[in-house]
């Protein structure tokens, strides 16, 4: 398992996210080949690393 440093990660919130700071994930584009993902509500916890072409899918799904 390959570890990524997210200290300086540069995080952004969906422009659908409600304006209150609830029910958000942010995400890392910084990082070529795979998307970090975490919990608006908790940033210093954990984040998923996903392949950025599982994310892409994903979006994709959503719209």
């Amino acid at each position: 398992m390959r570890h990524y440093d997210l200290t300086n990660a540069h995080w952004f919130k969906s422009s659908y996210s409600n304006g209150d700071g609830g029910d958000c994930v942010e995400v890392a584009y910084d990082f070529p080949g795979v998307v970090p993902v975490r919990d608006s509500k908790n940033p210093a916890g954990p984040a998923l690393i996903v392949p950025a072409s599982a994310w892409t899918a994903f979006v994709a799904g959503l719209k």
